[in-house]
């Protein structure tokens, strides 16, 4: 009879990441919540940043009780001057600043004659100029700091392959990816790592209303909208949140100190490059 050994994943060494902080935007709820609960298992303190103050306290809170150290506050990434002053209050607050995570953005269904100026401005201010004034923020406070960094931005499977009905979340993503790559040569003198993460279909409710959009556009129900994204998974499923956040504690840990300007796909296999 074979002999089954079934390993068990070994307790994260905190030692490795002892007294470093982390600023995570959008970490009130979904991809953003499962990388702050995941840092802080790391050892990471946790700057839980989100427009909504109310969700990213709940994180925060559930963070303190189980140990770790965390704190919410509030954030609107497209505005720069609030992406500067929370990145330098928590910095402040959290005695340093070590890892940025440019994770909030948001994802309307634009079929290409529905598209206005409005969703084109608003979509773009969050999901390119968040992740554009979180680089800057971020390089302001290591060099004030005296060090440098790691920066990791929220990019995705639609930003390495066009997808049906999402022109402008598409577009913004193949922008994060440009960004990401020339940050990274720019900013590598100073000791700063660029480097982005980029989901397929992840289970959060994100991703629900996306399907339950295109559904809605072509009169079929919502079984129907969340099958037309993962038909193409080559592993089968959809991934959940906890999947990404093991990607985001590797980049932001520091067995990836020689990697930067990369955007790494964990889409469960629907991108092969």
């Amino acid at each position: 009879m074979t002999k089954i050994v079934v390993t068990m994943r070994e307790e994260p060494d905190m030692s490795r990441v002892s007294g470093k902080v982390a600023f995570i935007t959008g970490a009130g709820q979904g991809i953003g919540e499962a990388i702050a609960l995941r840092l802080a298992e790391d050892g990471f303190a946790v700057a839980c940043a989100d427009l909504n103050l109310s969700t990213a306290t709940n994180v925060a809170d559930r963070i303190n009780a189980a140990g770790g150290k965390a704190f919410a506050i509030e954030v609107d990434v497209a505005d720069r001057d609030s992406v500067f002053a929370a990145v330098e209050k928590s910095a402040s607050q959290c005695g340093g600043l070590d890892v940025v995570i440019n994770n909030a953005g948001i994802a309307p269904t634009t079929p290409i004659e529905t598209i206005t100026p409005e969703i084109y401005r608003k979509t773009f201010d969050i999901n390119v100029g968040g992740v554009l004034w979180g680089i800057q923020a971020a390089v302001k406070t290591f060099k004030a700091l005296g060090h440098g960094g790691k920066i990791i931005s929220a990019c995705s499977q639609a930003g390495h392959v066009g997808n049906p009905e999402l022109a402008i979340y598409c577009g913004s993503k193949f922008a994060v990816r440009g960004i990401t790559q020339t940050a990274a040569r720019d900013l590598a003198p100073l000791g700063i790592t660029v480097n982005a993460y980029c989901p397929g279909i992840v289970n959060t409710p994100m991703m629900q209303q996306i399907a339950q959009d295109v559904a809605d556009n072509a009169g079929k129900p919502f079984d129907w909208g969340m099958a037309q994204f993962t038909k193409g998974i080559a592993l089968q499923r959809m991934s959940e949140a906890a999947d990404v956040a093991a990607l985001v504690s590797y980049l932001a840990g520091p067995d990836s100190d020689y990697m930067t300007g990369q955007s790494v796909l964990i889409d469960g296999g629907m991108v092969f490059n």
